[in-house]
């Protein structure tokens, strides 16, 4: 699942980022309003922990905007303690409100209560073609046979097959498997592409991950033109 904090102070910010990745997530962090709203509108989060106070526009205003367009859940965590404002982040449409300081372990669990809390269930299972995995077990398999993968290979692998049929772009796939900007520099979504067919393609006659020149990569099912 996906996670995008919006928190203009870095110390809480980064804690926040290592901590939420270590509990298993994909952690984006933004620093202002602006940034944290555009990111809420054209990326898909399953949840927005969102400060109060923040540069660009506050917090107040980026739920307002998002709520016009999306329902994705929101986890207000600010300084602001006061009742009247807890009242108008549940107002607003705040699936929760935390004050600062916090305990790490109490923000975890109204997490992940938030996250099971009336949302669709993801599948433990992902299948294309004769290529299934599965995400409770962290196993995948082609033709009955089981692959190896590394933790890295298995969070690419789950990208492609989530997003199955959407070409992705390489900064997309750094990002969300790495958590880094991609640079023109690195070959690094490249290498991990090459190491995850040889896995996942080279044993078999039909190839499912096809490169798209000048865009990217998709996984589907298809005849291997441009593979």
């Amino acid at each position: 699942m996906r996670i995008l904090i919006v928190e203009d102070e870095p110390k809480t910010g980064k804690y926040l980022q290592k901590g939420l990745s270590e509990a298993g997530y994909v952690v984006d962090w933004v620093e202002d309003g602006v940034t944290g709203l555009h990111q809420a509108s054209t990326e898909h989060y399953d949840l927005i922990v969102l400060d109060v106070m923040l540069p660009g526009r506050d917090g107040w205003s980026v739920i307002e905007a998002l709520r016009r367009e999306r329902a994705t859940p929101v986890l207000f965590l600010t300084a602001r303690d006061d009742v009247g404002d807890r009242v108008k982040g549940l107002e607003l449409g705040a699936d929760d409100y935390m004050a600062k300081p916090f305990d790490f372990v109490e923000l975890l669990a109204r997490v992940r209560s938030i996250l099971r809390r009336g949302q669709p269930r993801e599948a433990t299972t992902l299948s294309v073609a004769d290529l299934h995995l599965d995400l409770t077990r962290r196993k995948a398999t082609r033709q009955g046979k089981t692959i190896l993968l590394t933790s890295k290979e298995f969070s690419l692998l789950w990208l492609l097959m989530r997003r199955s049929g959407e070409i992705l772009p390489r900064a997309t796939i750094a990002s969300q498997v790495w958590d880094m900007n991609f640079s023109s520099d690195t070959n690094v979504v490249d290498a991990a592409i090459r190491r995850l067919r040889v896995k996942i393609d080279d044993p078999y006659e039909t190839r499912l991950i096809h490169t798209v020149r000048g865009m990217g990569y998709v996984l589907e099912e298809r005849d291997a033109i441009d593979s």
